[in-house]
């Protein structure tokens, strides 16, 4: 799939959030190997804390139909922010080092690799296994 189409696909799921509070709109789009892409968008809460990214949206939807194998994923915002760092860390425990696309409004974009937006990743290489303890 072509980068712009992904992020097209994302831009159209920016259409669906839901932000009452901040009206800070994000849509999210994630390929899987299997060339099935998941959208997402956020949906804020009263009570901030229960507020759910773009992209944590779009990964659980792919991760729940079973999905476990990721392409790339993009992420539209008026600014063409980057993900927030609970959700650089939800992507890097299930994708790795994906490319990420930020894109604003009108389609400019920038990649970077996941390992660029999260420095020194905390993943399930660093538990100590049970037998450890």
């Amino acid at each position: 799939m072509e980068t712009k189409e992904l992020i097209n696909i994302a831009l159209k799921a920016r259409e669906n959030a839901h932000a009452p509070y901040s009206n800070f709109k994000v849509g999210a789009a994630i390929l899987c190997s299997s060339g099935k892409v998941y959208t997402g968008s956020n949906v804020e809460s009263s009570s901030y804390g229960l507020t759910i990214c773009a992209e944590r949206v779009a990964l659980v939807k792919a991760l729940s139909e079973g999905e476990t194998d990721f392409e790339s994923i993009a992420v539209v915002s008026t600014p063409g922010a980057s993900p927030c760092g609970a959700c650089r860390q939800l992507l890097w425990d299930y994708t790795k080092d994906i490319p990420v696309y930020l894109s604003d409004l009108k389609m400019n974009f920038v990649e970077r690799k996941l390992s660029v937006l999260l420095p020194y990743p905390f993943d399930n290489s660093q538990l100590i296994s049970t037998n450890e303890r």
